[in-house]
């Protein structure tokens, strides 16, 4: 990717298109010190008030700049490297990361451990990326104290207080309004999809655990959507394109919304999945294509429970797990309440505050 002076235009030229970048488009980037705040980055003025036959007078560039006179008197020169990056389809900083595939064969992932000024530091750095790279990371040696989840997340960025709460503790308890605070076992599934947005990021944080069940289990839902399209492009392309009802109901709320089990950016890569099936309602379709659709369901739901792609392990007390909502499903085994107490701590998060901790970190550290 480079840019390009000719006959006193500017140019973007990515090798196979080359493409005039327009005056109007130059001239909001201006960043001389009257126009640009230099620490927010945020603009002095509107562009929304220039006049609208901005031209350039004179061009001038080099290997790092564009220097540039606009018609109506304004000298800036602009970092040739920040253009480049804007005409980029891809966040240099979190798509640029790319995701690895992972069934039960997973093995050596590292565990990171919380210590003095960790939030601030290079391993956080390194956290999130491996977060971004397999949508999960365990942290050892978090503190116990009750609630310290939140002073863990919001290090990162903000919580997302729900229904549940700022968080929700994660145990047995009587008449609970969710299957996931009783000591049955919970099959592969995401979190929420009946809220929009759905969270995006979840902590568990391990308090208490006395129990020799209650294993928490895991799947890599991008491994087994991409598996179903590769090997069942039909019941792929149903399940991408049927969107279906999810509902949460309690005393105080009812909350809902639409959405297909995979869902898929506009370039049609990989989203997100959600799968709930005590949660969702199937609309009402012609016969033949509901046929094509249960099919579908069902084996996406094989290949979710399947051992091949299950990965199972115990949370123990002082560890914390962060998992990507929108990629990941997690579960856990069943146990006994009688052996003892198993005690987490829950909380949630989105993207916007791992992409923002990570982009930040890797300016803190020049990485």
């Amino acid at each position: 990717m480079k840019i390009e002076l000719i006959q006193n235009k500017v140019y973007f030229n990515n090798g196979s298109e080359k493409k005039e970048i327009h005056p109007f488009w130059l001239r909001e980037r201006v960043n001389n010190q009257q126009y640009l705040d230099i620490k927010t980055q945020q603009r002095l003025y509107d562009p929304t008030f220039l006049s609208s036959n901005v031209s350039l007078n004179k061009v001038n560039i080099d290997d790092k700049y564009l220097e540039i006179d606009f018609n109506d008197g304004v000298n800036s020169k602009i970092e040739i490297d920040k253009i480049i990056l804007e005409f980029s389809k891809e966040d240099a900083v979190v798509k640029s990361i790319k995701k690895i595939k992972w069934d039960s064969a997973l093995e050596n992932i590292k565990n990171f451990k919380y210590q003095e000024n960790f939030y601030n530091s290079e391993e956080m750095h390194n956290l999130l990326v491996s977060f971004y790279k397999y949508g999960f990371v365990i942290i050892k040696n978090i503190p116990t104290t009750k609630n310290y989840i939140i002073e863990f997340a919001n290090s990162i960025g903000s919580v997302r207080r729900t229904n549940f709460g700022e968080y929700f503790d994660v145990k047995s308890k009587p008449n609970p309004n969710d299957l996931a605070y009783t000591s049955l076992a919970l099959s592969p599934h995401t979190d929420n999809p009946y809220r929009n947005p759905v969270p995006c990021i979840q902590l568990l944080h391990c308090i208490e655990s006395k129990v020799s069940g209650g294993l928490s289990t895991l799947v890599d839902g991008y491994n087994v959507t991409e598996d179903l399209k590769n090997k069942y492009p039909e019941f792929y392309k149903i399940l991408t394109e049927v969107k279906v009802r999810f509902r949460f109901i309690d005393k105080e709320v009812i909350l809902e919304t639409i959405s297909p089990l995979i869902e898929l950016h506009e370039d049609k890569s990989f989203k997100q999945v959600r799968f709930s099936p005590r949660l969702d309602y199937v609309p009402i379709l012609e016969k033949e294509k509901l046929d094509l659709y249960y099919q579908a369901r069902k084996k996406l739901s094989e290949m979710y429970n399947s051992d091949k792609y299950r990965i199972e392990f115990k949370l123990e007390p002082k560890d914390l797990m962060m998992m990507d909502n929108y990629r990941l499903l997690h579960g856990r085994t069943s146990y006994e309440t009688k052996e003892g107490e198993r005690y987490l701590q829950g909380c949630y998060i989105d993207y916007d505050s791992t992409e923002g901790k990570l982009r930040h970190l890797k300016r803190k550290f020049n990485l």
